[in-house]
């Protein structure tokens, strides 16, 4: 192979074939955004879902809105349309997006217009952009629209550039997860034209649209927010192509600035250069700092110097890097290549000549390597510009011990060469020396080594080589030896403090990864946010070692405390304040930043997308956490976990309110849609029988006035039993129905039960089966009665009056059996279970009710520790079955062993 052709990275072709194979395996997302309604969205959608039917796809129209707009609707011609799903909400009918049809018939393409659209309570999902997951979930492939003031993330700017709070919004998630985004864009002098013609509003919403929403300035600035958006994903886009095929060479589709930092002090200079280049062209740019092994430690004060370049790149709009190579040109290329930067400005060097032949020069190696890469020099001092002498150093405090440590160390060695002297080669006494070097070296750093490699210098030269014991050399070929020693400590000694150094900064990482996993350990599980809070609070006061508390935002924008680690302390006024401050802006505040600088406490929002549901306070945390930018940025990550937990949280919160919320919504339509039919249909007849009988004035025979009093009474009946399981509901989901247990025999209850609903059962085979010997039961009698009554009440709605129903039961170990069955239709298969749900009637028409009775079965028995089943009967026909438990030592039967009623 030639050495100019490059191998792939294996490592890249995998993650292609992956890509690949993911990609070809889940259902595709199309999307057509736009800035503004009117732009052609629907329209787009429309004309290429013509194009794909007449290619011979599967296109069904799932839910398009035309808005009267003749020429959107012309397009539907001629492609398939699913109905409707009606809803009835606060008593307007509803036609919703039904996802159950479209998942039943599955096409290849649906078009489902208005991501954002909020359905209709009772709903599966509260959004639509919900059941488009579902629908991707399916495997079948989606097309919708969406405007781009409904994006989640940019909800605040549009509401801040238009006055106008857009309430239905769209995760940013779901539109990354579109696998084709499709911008439809028309200037807003054209969109203005249309809305005057009538063709986006009808006139008097053209007018106020256009006095409010539709201002040139608002849809200038929209239509750059959508612009932009679309040109983000495109440049991911093409990132991910150039890193799927390892493309190294720069594509300069757009600009982008990459600046060298260093703890040189002209960076600052650099810093702004690049600053003000990264404006003028409206670029992004980044802020990199580049890290060798084998680079010369840098002093407290270096570093110092360069957390606050790099904060300051940070503060100015700069997105900061660290990288870590063995060659820092070689990696800043690397990076520069691979995040396609198109110009790297870096500071003019100020090394002189002779210095750069040793170690190497950065610029010439940036220059060199650098390809199609642009590179800028920026110099980092004006000329004749004075500036203040830099501080003296801050030098560490002397310690003894070590340095004496490594005096002993030279000593026992120079012991063990002049002991071994006759029995050791020079070679192998020098050995000694080094040894005793590296050893210093490892155990007690870099000074230590350098006083131990002059001293074995020396102690080589005094008591080993001759004349001895003095420092006087006999051959000049030992002075080599002696320089040879020197350097080789020399050399140790930077070693061991490099990997001293570096075992330094490992087990500091390695401490912040296991405080981060630690803290998303125990926040994994949690399902409230006090428990968030908590969480957060006690980790924080161990990880930065000082006190913290965990403030939760209210519906009325204050910051409680939910949790503080350790208990015992309070927040002043001025705290508070600045902790509002930081949750309102979503910025830091408080010691170590900018605002608020003299406050005791730090205050870092918890902030997770555009909502910040709480804030992380510390006091007495250490300087270095907030001056160094990589120990700050462990601390935003440590806010960033806690955030999502958080928001997690709250979200889950909101969803169960949601569900609660949308359930009870159902509820509240079911009963009305029911009880509005149920009420009205006895009340009408009782209504026009009793006006009947008002305006009789003697023409009625007696014998038909009877017969309308007696349905005047049945109507009445029916009314009542209707108000009693409304009410028995009530009490049933309040908790207010307690069970008054009596001993009584089954079938004075069952007796009871067929007494009140006696009228209905004329003409009726109703057939009891009961033991003489049945033991009593343990139960409130009226509550069972009416558990009786609604059973039996049920197999009179279904059963025809030919149909016999047989009433049994049996004793079954510890429990009793009490059997109620039909020869109605039975129960439809899988609904065995539902039949006991609230407001769910049968589906065979002309049986009334409101779907009440069973469900208020069911609250009964489980109110006396027992279970009722529903099952379809041999030869047709439901069964329902009550089992309770019968305890272990009844009293005598009362009963004297009679059964059946005439």
């Amino acid at each position: 192979m030639p050495m100019s052709e490059k191998r792939p990275d294996p490592d890249l072709l995998l993650a292609r074939v992956q890509a690949e194979e993911k990609r070809r395996s889940r259902a595709v997302l199309k999307v057509f955004l736009g800035y503004a309604p009117g732009v052609g969205k629907t329209y787009s959608m429309l004309l290429s879902a013509r194009r794909l039917s007449a290619q011979g796809a599967d296109v069904v129209v799932g839910c398009v809105e035309t808005h009267g707009r003749r020429e959107t609707a012309a397009l539907m011609e001629g492609l398939a349309v699913l109905p409707r799903r009606e809803a009835v909400h606060r008593g307007t009918r509803l036609f919703e997006f039904d996802l159950d049809s479209a998942l039943s018939r599955k096409p290849e393409v649906l078009l489902l217009d208005e991501l954002a659209h909020t359905n209709a309570p009772g709903s599966r999902h509260p959004k639509r952009w919900q059941d488009v997951l579902e629908l991707l979930e399916a495997g079948i492939e989606v097309h919708t629209t969406v405007n781009i003031q409904h994006l989640e993330s940019l909800n605040d700017v549009v509401a801040q550039i238009t006055s106008v709070k857009v309430r239905e919004t769209v995760p940013d998630h779901v539109l990354d997860r579109a696998d084709a985004v499709e911008i439809v864009d028309l200037t807003p002098d054209e969109l203005l034209a249309r809305l005057a013609e009538g063709k986006v509003y009808l006139p008097e919403q053209a007018k106020r649209a256009a006095d409010n929403f539709f201002k040139r300035g608002n849809l200038l600035a929209l239509r750059e927010l959508a612009l932009r958006r679309t040109a983000e994903r495109l440049d991911s886009d093409v990132r991910e192509y150039r890193m799927q095929h390892g493309v190294t060479a720069t594509w300069p589709t757009a600009e982008s600035i990459l600046v060298c930092v260093g703890a040189s002090p002209s960076s600052a200079r650099v810093i702004r250069g690049a600053r003000r280049m990264a404006a003028g062209l409206r670029a992004p740019w980044t802020a990199a700092y580049a890290d060798a092994p084998n680079a010369y430690p840098m002093t407290r004060d270096d570093r110092r110097r360069l957390d606050s370049h790099l904060l300051l790149a940070e503060s100015l709009g700069a997105a900061v890097v660290r990288l870590s190579g063995s060659r820092v040109g070689a990696e800043i290329l690397r990076y520069a290549r691979e995040h396609n930067v198109t110009r790297i400005v870096i500071g003019k060097p100020a090394k002189r000549r002779l210095r750069e032949i040793f170690s190497g020069s950065l610029v010439d190696e940036l220059v060199r390597e650098s390809g199609e890469i642009e590179v800028h020099f920026i110099s980092g001092r004006i000329p004749d510009e004075r500036e203040d002498p830099p501080p003296a150093p801050e030098r560490p405090p002397l310690h003894p011990a070590p340095y004496a440590w490594a005096f002993l160390l030279v000593a026992v060695a120079a012991i063990l060469a002049v002991t071994g002297r006759n029995l050791l080669a020079l070679p192998d006494l020098v050995m000694l020396y080094l040894s005793a070097i590296m050893a210093a070296a490892f155990l007690f750093g870099r000074g230590p080594s350098l006083l131990a490699a002059a001293l074995s210098v020396a102690a080589y030269d005094f008591f080993s080589v001759p004349p001895y014991f003095t420092f006087s050399v006999e051959h000049a070929r030992h002075i080599l030896t002696f320089a040879m020693m020197f350097a080789a400590g020399l050399s140790i000694s930077g070693l061991a403090s490099r990997i001293r150094r570096q075992e330094k900064d490992a087990r500091y990482r390695e401490e912040r990864t296991a405080s981060l996993y630690s803290l998303s350990r125990d926040l994994v599980s949690v399902q409230n946010e006090g428990d968030a809070a908590r969480i957060t609070a006690r980790h924080a006061a161990e990880v930065f070692r000082g006190r913290a508390a965990v403030l939760l935002s209210e519906p009325s924008g204050a910051f409680v405390p939910a949790a503080k680690s350790p208990d015992n302390f309070a927040l002043s006024e001025e705290e508070l304040a600045v902790v509002r401050w930081a949750g309102e802006q979503g910025r830091p505040a408080g010691r170590g930043t900018d605002t608020f600088p003299g406050a005791g406490l730090t205050a870092m929002p918890l902030s997770a997308g555009p909502r910040t549901p709480g804030v992380l306070a510390l006091w007495e945390i250490a300087t270095e956490t907030l001056s160094s930018i990589e120990r700050r940025s462990f601390l935003e990550a440590f806010a960033a976990q806690a955030a999502l937990a958080l928001s997690r949280a709250r979200l889950s919160e909101e969803a169960k309110a949601s569900a609660l919320k949308a359930k009870t919504e159902e509820m509240r339509s079911s009963l009305l849609s029911a009880a509005s039919h149920d009420l009205r249909t006895p009340l009408a007849a009782i209504t026009g029988l009793s006006t009947l009988l008002r305006d009789d004035r003697g023409r009625i025979p007696d014998a038909q006035k009877s017969e309308i009093l007696a349905s005047i009474c049945s109507e009445a009946e029916r009314m009542e039993r209707l108000v009693g399981n409304l009410l028995d509901m009530v009490k049933l989901e309040s908790g207010g129905m307690k069970p008054r247990k009596e001993w009584v025999p089954l079938e004075e209850i069952v007796g009871s039960a067929l007494s009140r609903l006696e009228g209905r059962l004329t003409g009726r085979s109703v057939k009891v089966h009961l033991p003489p010997d049945f033991p009593l039961v343990s139960v409130d009698p009226v509550l069972f009665e009416q558990v009786f009554v609604n059973i039996i009440d049920n197999a009179l709605k279904y059963t025809p009056p030919e149909g016999p129903i047989d009433i049994s039961a049996v004793r079954d170990g510890e429990d009793v059996a009490v059997s109620v069955a039909d020869r109605g239709p039975g129960i439809e298969a899988g609904q065995e279970e539902r039949v006991f749900e609230k407001f769910l009637r049968g589906s065979h028409p002309g049986v009334g009710g409101v779907g009440l009775g069973l469900s208020i079965c069911r609250g009964i028995v489980a109110a006396h520790g027992g279970v009722i089943s529903a099952a379809n009967r041999p030869g047709g026909g439901a069964v329902f079955t009550i089992r309770i438990p019968l305890p272990e030592a009844p009293p005598t039967a009362l009963s004297d062993g009679t059964e059946g009623f005439p």
